[in-house]
């Protein structure tokens, strides 16, 4: 049909897109490592969130194939394998965009609270500790997972496959991961987002008297940091969306509305990345220079030669 001709279309480029943007972040990191030994708490956090979103997106994408082409559908173990891959992808992507936000609002923002300034002085313990203690709700979701799919294969006898089960039952699952699982970390942005603003209210009140204005470095970084965390909370939030529309899509077997929703939520893993990338001092510089020699590069091929 035309729509999927068109869906296809559109989901391979957001497919490379993400490979690409997340690809530039890991590649840049990497070299980083080779070069200087050592990476900084953000670049660690960089990374292996590129890494995780890479994950996130192939999954996606073979889930799209297989609703498009029926012929691919897989059974038994290989179906177990592809979802709980999806979750420990979805669920290190969505720990890590969280502890990225934390990172931002203790190094930004600047409070006088007791506990603020404690936190502030063991960054790097809360989110090793942060993402050490969402290991927790991961061996909770992998377990509640295997349970409800153990259930459906014995149901539908071993040589289950997505169309047997019913896409139905995925989506059910997926939404009840989403919701049960995904509270905590996205409100933990959600809070850190709002500190950010208030502590951006505060000097801006500070700063009224200042010749600088609003274009010192303090308010920079706020609104620098602010950005990053707002896109991630409405990325994520419509790739929630998505999955409970697709959820209900899938009841009154709308195929179209379900591959819209795939369209939809996978801006989530793929733009944001160029978001983090645009908003990263050393990340923006690199890419910069990247693409100013490919373009020396390009406009060299064309010269013509005498």
């Amino acid at each position: 049909m035309t729509y999927e001709c068109f869906a296809t279309i559109v989901i391979v480029a957001e497919f490379i897109f993400g490979n690409l943007s997340n690809g530039f972040i890991v590649l840049s990191n990497f070299l980083v490592c080779v070069t200087k030994q050592k990476l900084s708490s953000m670049d660690k956090i960089l990374l292996t969130l590129a890494i995780s979103r890479i994950t996130l997106i192939w999954e996606m994408y073979i889930w799209f194939n297989t609703v498009c082409d029926p012929s691919l559908f897989m059974i038994g173990k290989e179906l177990r394998i592809l979802y709980c891959s999806w979750i420990l992808s979805n669920h290190f992507s969505l720990w890590l965009a969280t502890a990225l936000s934390m990172f931002y609002l203790l190094r930004i923002a600047n409070y006088s609270w007791r506990i603020f300034l404690l936190l502030k002085w063991r960054l790097k313990k809360l989110i090793v500790g942060l993402l050490l203690g969402s290991l927790a709700f991961l061996l909770a979701n992998l377990m509640k997972t295997s349970i409800t799919l153990e259930e459906g294969f014995h149901q539908y006898g071993g040589n289950t496959t997505v169309n047997s089960l019913g896409f139905a039952l995925f989506s059910e699952l997926t939404l009840f991961n989403m919701t049960m699982f995904s509270v905590i970390p996205f409100s933990l942005a959600l809070v850190s987002f709002l500190l950010l603003i208030l502590s951006l209210w505060k000097h801006l009140q500070k700063m009224q008297l200042s010749s600088r204005g609003h274009r010192d470095p303090i308010t920079k970084a706020h609104r620098n940091a602010m950005k990053i965390i707002v896109s991630f909370l409405l990325l994520y939030a419509t790739y929630f969306l998505s999955l409970l529309i697709a959820w209900v899509a899938e009841k009154h077997h709308s195929k179209l509305v379900h591959i819209i929703c795939m369209i939809t939520g996978l801006m989530y893993p793929s733009t944001h990345s160029l978001i983090l990338i645009l908003g990263n001092s050393k990340l923006k510089q690199t890419s910069l220079l990247i693409l100013r020699h490919l373009g020396y590069r390009l406009k060299g091929q064309n010269t013509p030669t005498t």
